[in-house]
């Protein structure tokens, strides 16, 4: 059974990579954001096509944002990412203990 609790606890750290590089591509599109970025430009369509789907989804849901029109769904996706990597890794990474 050590070799599937091998597999969890890669499969931890693998989400834990993934949430932490998605969480600094949603820092780079809050930045990118304060400026008037060319929409032709790869990085720029790039950032947008990995984000859009999970922030115009945040968006529908929690219609918020302040008087001088900040979107604050970046920073909610940011806080569920934070929540997903304090619970979902280390319960992962406790269930691949309980194998080993």
């Amino acid at each position: 059974m050590f070799i599937f609790g091998n597999f969890i606890n890669s499969l931890a750290t693998l989400i834990n990579f993934v949430l932490s590089a998605y969480m600094w591509i949603i820092v780079a599109r809050a930045i990118i954001s304060w400026v008037n970025p060319d929409p032709h430009n790869p990085i720029v369509r790039f950032l947008h096509q990995v984000t859009d789907p999970l922030l115009n989804r945040i968006k529908r849901i929690i219609p918020f944002t302040s008087a001088a029109g900040i979107d604050f769904s970046p920073m909610i996706l940011i806080l569920v990412i934070l929540f997903l990597q304090s619970f979902l890794v280390p319960t992962l990474h406790g269930i691949a203990r309980s194998f080993g």
